[in-house]
């Protein structure tokens, strides 16, 4: 059960060409952002003047044991705290306004830009590696902004006045604190770059165990008559084992780290007591000045070490930028022209009053064809012309290339060389949804929504009335299986139709697809997981659909297709025989030597001579 992990090269240093990509999703809410930055720049002034007050009080109350003026201060200092609190209110409101909205954004554009890719897309990538970029990178993008750039800015503005204050206070005192600070800088420097190398290792290591944990639910069923069971076991306690090794490494780095801050926080503090103590004794320095500085010697090396956490978090959050934006800049390999989208709209914003209506006539004028990957032609110089309500049966063994031609003639790839013309025009002049809009597409596999059997039909036509839902279902013999559910129409389907039976989804999709009422229609060996029985009742459901309608039938039972009015043969990529059922056996060829064997096997008796 392996589980494979998208690479990401990660800039190892501040890039702002990078972050400038996803400022169009902040600039609608600089304001909070920037805003959220001033309110946090107030607060760590205010936390600067907490030991000002706290020296004041000692000189003026403590020392002197006096009350005199005790009641303005107070009320200073109360004021300040309200104006801090409110601060930190409307602090906090404003950043997870930011966060939440940048957030979304991102996710919506994601989400957007997944609809217009091209089929090939979803065939090439990981589900999961999908889902990471849209959910989890885009929430840390958010968090990043929101959160880590007012930290930074609390952080540089707290640690630039605690040293002008030291520095007006006492400028001896304060360059002995200043001289701890380079061994906190170079111990936070050191310690932060192996402790960010290791938490991107644990991320690393807890999206394979995410990814394991996805597989061994997804994969249950198979692993189970596998009998598997000790080998995926296997495969996980290694991944568990090597998050838990990361995990204990991140916290002893940080079980070094914090310690020695603490010891050279002390070693400063000890620095203010001994001279400090010393001049206060000798009356060159006040008690309450001492006061604020061992306040500021105690608490000027958190921020120091924000900062570097702030920064390093920075340098961590542009390998998720990097990969939203690689998802958002990706470009489908299918697009329309400027053109057409203003005469047709694009795929969220159709203008179907421009549409012409589709008849379904189909021709391939000099096609050639190969993947975009590379590889050899897969289709060389191929002429073909499909008369509107002509049915094509494309046949061939499994792997064979049988799906390539319906994938051109519906537009999910387009020719390499050459042009192929629905109704008499090239389709690349017109729009991809006007094409789509006019397709039924039957899977082998089919995919049902979370949600009931009623829902599912009408995705074929949102607009359908309970009567077209029930009539659609009735054509292809699916309304009795239905009904024999326990809620009928408004039962589960469940993730994925997972509580219905391969035939059900089957039936279900074939529904969905006539109540599109389109004018080409595709059944990729669409009934290949019916039993006998349901098949033998859809046979004549199917013909009747298929009247008047441009169809592409892509069987692995070669008895479903002896009516077809053209049948492809396709062998390793190429189309080697076509003709009718009749045509073909007669030729004896490479459809021939298939038909009877697969006719053999089925019925178990020799029915045909040797060619």
């Amino acid at each position: 059960m392996p589980v494979a992990e998208n690479v990401v090269t990660q800039q190892k240093n501040f890039s702002l060409k990078i972050w400038k990509k996803i400022w169009p999703f902040i600039r609608p809410y600089r304001a909070y952002l920037f805003g959220a930055i001033a309110m946090m720049m107030v607060t760590a002034s205010i936390d600067i003047c907490y030991p000002l007050f706290q020296k004041y009080a000692v000189d003026s109350f403590i020392r002197p044991m006096q009350s005199q003026g005790i009641v303005p201060f107070a009320l200073l200092y109360l004021g300040a705290l309200l104006l801090q609190t409110f601060l930190v209110v409307m602090f906090s409101r404003y950043s997870m306004v930011v966060e939440m909205n940048i957030g979304r954004g991102l996710k919506r554009a994601a989400f957007v830009h997944l609809q217009k890719l091209s089929f090939s897309y979803y065939n090439t990538t990981p589900v999961g590696y999908i889902m990471a970029r849209v959910m989890s990178d885009t929430g840390r993008i958010g968090g990043v902004v929101a959160w880590g750039i007012t930290d930074i800015f609390w952080a540089l503005v707290y640690v630039i006045g605690v040293f002008i204050s030291m520095l007006f206070l006492n400028w001896r005192l304060a360059l002995l604190v200043i001289t701890v600070v380079p061994f906190i800088a170079l111990l936070t420097v050191y310690f932060q770059n192996k402790i960010l190398r290791v938490n991107r290792e644990i991320r690393k290591v807890n999206s394979q165990m995410t990814g394991a944990f996805n597989e061994g639910i997804v994969g249950a069923r198979t692993s189970k008559t596998l009998v598997i069971e000790d080998k995926n076991s296997q495969e996980f306690a290694d991944i568990a084992s090597n998050l838990y090794h990361r995990t204990i490494r991140a916290t002893m780095l940080n079980a070094f780290y914090i310690p020695l801050v603490s010891f050279f926080s002390s070693v400063a503090v000890v620095f203010v007591l001994t001279r400090g103590g010393s001049m206060v004794l000798s009356d060159a320095l006040q008690l309450g000045t001492l006061s604020a500085f061992i306040t500021y010697a105690l608490g000027i090396f958190d921020p120091i070490q924000q900062i570097a956490r702030g920064l390093a978090d920075f340098v961590a959050t542009q390998a998720n930028i990097e990969r939203v934006t690689d998802l958002l800049e990706h470009e489908p390999i299918i697009q329309d022209t400027p053109q057409v989208v203003a005469k047709y709209g694009d795929t969220l914003s159709p203008k179907k009053e421009n549409w012409e209506p589709l008849k379904g006539d189909i021709e391939f004028r000099h096609v050639w064809f190969k993947y975009p990957d590379g590889g050899d032609y897969v289709l060389e110089d191929f002429n073909l012309t499909i008369p509107a309500g002509t049915t094509v049966a494309i046949v061939g063994e499994t792997g064979a290339g049988k799906s390539t031609l319906v994938n051109l003639a519906c537009r999910f790839f387009e020719p390499t060389k050459g042009e192929i013309l629905i109704d008499g025009v090239d389709y690349r002049q017109r729009s991809q949804l006007w094409l789509h809009s006019n397709l039924g597409y039957v899977l082998q596999n089919p995919h049902l929504f979370s949600g009931s059997v009623r829902e599912n039909i009408r995705y074929g036509n949102l607009e359908a009335s309970e009567e077209d839902i029930r009539n659609a279902a009735k054509i292809v013999s699916a309304d009795h299986v239905i009904e024999s559910m326990e809620k009928g129409y408004d039962s589960d389907v469940g993730e994925g139709g997972d509580r219905l039976s391969t035939g059900e989804k089957q039936l279900i999709s074939f529904a969905r697809a006539v109540l599109a009422d389109p004018r080409i229609f595709v059944l990729d060996e669409a009934t290949s997981s019916i039993d006998t029985q349901t098949e033998e009742l859809i046979q004549h459901a199917i013909s009747h659909l298929l009247q008047n309608r441009t169809s592409f039938l892509i069987a692995h039972r070669l008895s479903t297709i002896r009516k077809a009015d053209l049948i492809l043969v396709v062998r390793a990529g190429k189309i080697i025989e076509q003709g009718t059922h009749q045509e073909l056996l007669r030729a004896k060829g490479y459809y021939y030597s298939l038909y009877r064997k697969q006719f053999e096997q089925e019925s178990g008796e020799t029915v045909f001579s040797k060619p």
